[in-house]
């Protein structure tokens, strides 16, 4: 399976994005609001400056306490983000994501960002995908 068929069977295809200039707490406002895990941090919504997720928060709140979230979300985001793009396997982008320890994977195209998938999409799609290949074994076994 590809990238592409796991954004197209996405119920949502919007990106869930944040200004790099914005607060840990209206960070926190939005992924609460949303509930979801991450965000894309961008600027123009199109271009990947970094993610902030809840691990961020909870990282900051333990070292630092509830001073953090006063503070932009550009000092604790994560800049070093792995993409992919809609042509990359399920497999090799839930290696990566389980290599790398993350949870959230921008997807990629020319440059632009155009969707972001989560490991619980991979491992949906990954389930629907075996459940399809065990129905078509059991047809075969069967004679149907």
């Amino acid at each position: 399976m590809l990238v592409q068929q796991i954004l197209k069977n996405k119920p949502s295809q919007a990106i869930a994005t944040i200004k790099s200039s914005a607060t840990v707490s209206q960070a926190a406002q939005l992924l609460a609001e949303k509930r979801i895990g991450a965000l894309v941090v961008s600027d123009d919504g199109t271009s990947v400056a970094g993610m902030f997720s809840e691990r961020d928060i909870v990282r900051e709140l333990g070292n630092r306490g509830v001073g953090c979230m006063s503070e932009c979300i550009r000092d604790y985001m994560t800049t070093d983000i792995s993409t992919c793009t809609k042509s990359d396997n399920a497999d090799q982008v839930l290696q990566q994501m389980t290599t790398g320890r993350f949870r959230h994977l921008p997807v990629m195209e020319d440059g632009k960002m155009i969707g972001l998938i989560s490991i619980g999409d991979v491992v949906l799609a990954r389930l629907s995908e075996m459940a399809m290949e065990n129905q078509a074994l059991e047809g075969m076994i069967k004679g149907f």
